[in-house]
């Protein structure tokens, strides 16, 4: 789960680290009577994506009357596809200095990451691109973790000046507090600012929740969940208890097991290049026990995606058996009636095949055409959501 930069600043102040404080309001209204109290200020779309500021998200406004005309133009406006439906109402707080800091995962070294610059700030890629050498990257040991020995490590190899170098090294070990106590696989911030009088505070924040952690360990972590702010269909799909990701494509994918899924993305995108560049439109994973609720469930959110031509269900029998996939096919169909009109096409294999392919051919939808392969399913997929 992302967080958006009021919900990020929320965390780094639950454990310490000094940000810069604003009100939240959905309207211009409440952006002037906001700005009122605050005086000078920055009026901040809240939209769980970067480049705000570029894409005219971010203004100063000096009085009440231009912050009411800032909200007014930020909100409802969209920031790489995403609407804005709040903006933050924040000091102006002008940097002296402004620096880059972040921990993340690095899966393929198994290890954390801590990646920082003080030559950064919001123009962190362009300086990664001119200047390489002033973005450091520091292997963090999760066994070890950050002490205070390894933060002022980290602090000097970046090269924080030495009227905030105590400040960097306090805040660095409470960054990577929020990083590995609220599970997170990435907290950024960018920029961290030194301001006037030698304070440093973070004045933007990025946070990136661990969705499983949170679940299971988090019940705090539900509070950051917007619903208007949520794809409806994953919703739908989570409320479900589904494995979903919506993408952009127009196959709707149903498999189970998350390798067989990823592979079936595969072999529908190739596939596709040969009917129009059709895509797969999600990922849906309905596990290894799932029986004819659950396939009911996943066809229940794919067939009421607008972006879907066709789904490709492509399913191993294992501990999920053939026949109750199949169960679920023709249940979910019956459930839908008329509202079910997009063809499906069925691979099955494995346990139970027969009688799986029994229940399908029995029940002669005519939405429904089973293949053997998963190649020849994602083609006629493919064919069909192009047609």
């Amino acid at each position: 789960m992302d967080l958006m930069e009021y919900q990020a600043k929320k965390l780094f102040a639950k454990h310490g680290v000094a940000v810069t404080e604003g009100v939240v309001v959905e309207t211009a209204e409440e952006a002037r009577k906001a700005a009122e109290e605050i005086g000078f200020c920055v009026v901040k779309a809240q939209v769980k994506a970067g480049g705000r500021g570029k894409a005219g998200g971010v203004k100063l406004a000096k009085t009440a009357d231009e912050a009411f005309e800032h909200a007014s133009n930020i909100l409802g406006m969209e920031i790489k596809g995403l609407k804005v439906n709040r903006v933050l109402i924040t000091p102006a707080t002008p940097p002296v200095e402004e620096y880059y800091f972040s921990f993340l995962l690095d899966r393929s070294n198994r290890q954390y990451l801590c990646i920082a610059s003080v030559e950064g700030g919001v123009e962190i890629e362009e300086v990664a691109k001119t200047n390489p050498d002033a973005v450091k990257q520091i292997g963090i040991d999760p066994g070890k973790g950050v002490d205070e020995a390894k933060a002022r490590e980290i602090a000097t190899e970046c090269g924080f000046p030495e009227p905030v170098f105590e400040q960097a090294v306090s805040m660095i070990q409470s960054l990577y507090t929020v990083f590995t106590e609220e599970d997170a696989t990435l907290v950024e911030v960018n920029p961290l600012a030194r301001l006037e009088g030698d304070k440093l505070e973070a004045l933007d924040g990025k946070v990136s929740l661990d969705d499983n952690a949170s679940e299971v360990r988090h019940e705090d972590h539900e509070q950051f969940v917007i619903r208007d702010e949520e794809d409806p269909l994953e919703a739908k799909a989570k409320d479900k208890g589904l494995n979903y990701v919506k993408l952009d494509g127009q196959v709707g994918i149903i498999g189970n097991g998350a390798g067989l899924v990823m592979s079936t993305l595969d072999v529908v995108a190739y596939a596709g290049e040969a009917h129009g560049g059709v895509k797969p439109a999600n990922f849906l994973d309905i596990g290894g026990g799932a029986n004819a609720q659950v396939m009911a469930d996943g066809l229940d959110v794919i067939l009421n995606d607008e972006q879907v031509k066709s789904v490709f269900v492509n399913v191993f029998g294992g501990i999920t058996a053939c026949d109750e996939v199949a169960k679920g096919i023709v249940g979910a169909l019956d459930i839908l009636g008329n509202e079910a009109t997009k063809p499906l096409v069925v691979r099955l294999d494995g346990n139970n095949v027969d009688l799986g392919r029994q229940i399908l051919s029995e029940a002669n939808h005519p939405l429904v055409t089973i293949v053997d392969t998963m190649d020849g399913g994602a083609d006629k997929a493919a064919e069909l959501a192009n047609a």
